[in-house]
């Protein structure tokens, strides 16, 4: 019989649209604005006593609240406030309440309801130009990257001469020139041979100073340029890992300009964390400890991290390797139950390792853990012809010793560290490591947080113009093909539920170029319909009777209609793969409305066209 469905079709329209209005619900449910706390450490717990100290903060400062939760792992903080309008007031009362030893950001907290939750129903991600945001500018310190290339250089070239019995004293560098004095000619001429065998990154000259013989290494200019430029693209990896060991959905990160780097993170994602990690340019550096009786001049006194009651120690200022040479940590436990990170040097990074213990069993080896640490100082500084006294960003780095183990037998590309305090802090270093060392350290230029009344102006005008354009497409469809016009309103409907749905359930994140996305979806969705009523009104016109007519509808036009969705198809997978930003927003309600279009206009409609018209006999279309 024509136009009629077998049950099984019809139950499977049934469960996937009730499906999609269920995944589709939890948009109906907006975030609440928030003000996310955590410690400047990993190791800081959040209690209840500081979240009463910031609630009671705010409502001194008229800031209305919905109330407080503490994170799951007891490191954070949620306070939930009335109007998102009062974010960035109340972010500045909790500093001042707070001070520097936690780290305050702007969130947005999930209302959906656990029943939703719990199946994996959430709501869309918005991007930052709807949901508001944090925006970061960092910067790379190009002369500090060009410090450490020179400290591992000048590290290397020690190994060579010591290697090759040339007998040299080791002079303070220059900049980015590498000094080594020798007591006669002949030293100093096996030297310059030797390093010119092994290294084209110097412009080698000779000097004297007072009674020895110098000779100078200065790194070229090509070789500059080139340690510019990784370091920025070490540091762009690393901050993109970093960001992805977070679980941050659709980030933006981007270099800008010679050594600047942009990073927005957009609605709901944890920027507390991502800012304390972000923020800190940890790395690792692998000395040999200090022998008896070493010349100072060769030698640096180091306090251990978080170990009160243990003495300093005095390690080598050759530096083995460096932490950007870590391919890979996980934190562990040992044998003892204590925290450790299992870490796997790359090839070059293995071969230096195995170079500095093989001949050096038995003396200590020392982990330095760097950070650099933003704090404020207050300077004099003209404003508008006036001097004051103003804040600006200052930065110090601290190294301390997180681990000094004895030697006992040759090191290769893997090994552990031991000696941290928590399993939370071996958790986070193996994390920074795991994510790639930084090749320089880099610092905050700039923090804009992206308000919301900008987001809910454009919401408001994607919805306005969602609305209008369904409307305007409904009358259209109305007034050309009457009950069938009816039918494929109704499918739109579903369509856009579906797309919100699927949306959802991917995980994808709506941007401003998506909402034009899915009003041209809802164009598209009734081409399909427009085929197929126009084919069914030309199969009447030659004398079909109206039950064939709508069958031979239907089944000529799927043709059509599949060649010019996946076309379509194509192009918005052109457009992901290749675009960024923006056009990767567009493209992805573009693809996904397809794919829902495909479904609503071709089995939604012509279940409902079967369900009213199949089996009977009918004379007459309203069509």
């Amino acid at each position: 019989m024509l136009n009629r469905y077998p049950l099984w079709k019809y139950l499977l329209i049934v469960f996937v649209l009730v499906l999609g209005l269920i995944y589709a619900m939890p948009n109906l449910y907006p975030d609440d604005p928030a003000i996310q706390i955590s410690g400047s450490s990993s190791t800081q717990v959040i209690d209840e006593r500081d979240l009463s100290r910031i609630e009671t903060a705010l409502e001194e400062a008229g800031i209305a609240t919905k109330g407080a939760e503490v994170g799951p792992n007891g490191r954070s903080g949620l306070v939930r406030l009335v109007n998102r309008g009062e974010q960035l007031p109340a972010q500045d009362v909790v500093k001042q309440a707070l001070g520097d030893q936690y780290v305050v950001a702007q969130n947005l907290a999930p209302t959906t309801p656990d029943w939703l939750t719990n199946i994996g129903a959430g709501p869309m991600k918005l991007g930052l130009d709807l949901s508001g945001g944090v925006h970061f500018l960092l910067e790379v310190d190009m002369d500090k990257a060009i410090d450490n290339r020179v400290n591992v250089y000048e590290s290397e070239v020690r190994s060579l001469l010591r290697g090759e019995r040339i007998r040299y004293r080791s002079l303070p560098s220059q900049g980015n020139t590498l000094r080594f004095g020798f007591s006669d000619s002949d030293q100093l001429e096996a030297a310059q041979r030797l390093i010119n065998r092994q290294y084209t990154q110097f412009q080698a000259t000779t000097g004297t100073r007072e009674d020895q013989q110098v000779l100078l290494l200065t790194l070229t200019d090509a070789e500059m340029s080139e340690i510019r430029e990784y370091s920025v693209q070490q540091n762009l990896t690393t901050v993109r890992n970093r960001v992805n060991e977070l679980g941050v959905a659709e980030p933006l990160v981007q270099r800008q300009g010679a050594n600047r780097i942009v990073v927005e993170l957009p609605g709901v994602q944890d920027t507390a964390e991502a800012k304390r990690i972000l923020g800190k340019t940890a790395n690792l550096e692998f000395r040999l400890a200090a022998e008896p009786n070493a010349p100072r001049a060769t030698t640096e006194t180091f306090e251990f991290r978080g170990g009160e009651g243990r003495p300093p120690a005095e390690i080598e200022r050759s530096i083995i390797l460096t932490g950007d040479q870590v391919t890979d940590a996980q934190s562990n436990f040992d044998e003892n139950g204590q925290p450790q990170v299992n870490i796997r040097l790359d090839g070059h990074g293995g071969e230096l390792m195995t170079r500095a213990t093989q001949n050096n069993i038995g003396r200590g080896m020392a982990v330095l853990f760097i950070e650099q640490r933003q704090i404020s100082r207050e300077v004099n500084q003209e404003v508008d012809g006036v001097m004051q006294r103003v804040e600006v960003p200052a930065f110090v780095e601290e190294k301390s010793i997180i681990s000094l183990a004895t030697i006992q037998s040759t090191l290769g590309n893997q090994f552990r560290i031991t000696g941290l305090d928590s399993p939370g802090e071996a958790s986070e270093l193996a994390l920074l490591l795991r994510a790639g060392g930084l090749a320089a350290p880099m610092y905050f230029v700039e923090e804009r947080t992206i308000g919301p009344s900008l987001g809910a102006e454009n919401i408001s005008k994607g919805v306005s113009a969602t609305q209008v354009g369904f409307i305007l497409v409904l009358i259209f469809m109305l007034v050309l093909y009457k009950a069938f016009g009816f039918f494929a309103g109704i499918a739109l409907s579903f369509n856009l539920v579906l797309l919100l749905a699927l949306m959802s359930l991917l995980g994808a994140t709506l941007t401003l170029p998506g909402i034009a996305g899915i009003v041209l979806t809802l164009g598209m969705a009734v081409d399909a319909n427009v085929l197929i009523f126009s084919r069914i009104k030309e199969e009447i016109a030659s004398g079909m009777s109206p039950q064939r007519a709508v069958h031979e509808g239907y089944d000529k036009a799927f043709s059509a209609i599949v060649d010019g969705s996946l076309t379509t198809l194509l192009v918005g997978i052109i457009l992901f793969a290749m675009g960024s930003g923006p056009i990767k927003g567009f493209a992805v309600t573009l693809s996904l409305g397809i794919v829902t279009s495909m479904f609503s206009a071709i089995m939604v409609t012509r279940a409902m066209v079967n369900l009213t018209l199949g089996g009977r006999d009918i004379k007459k279309l309203w069509l």
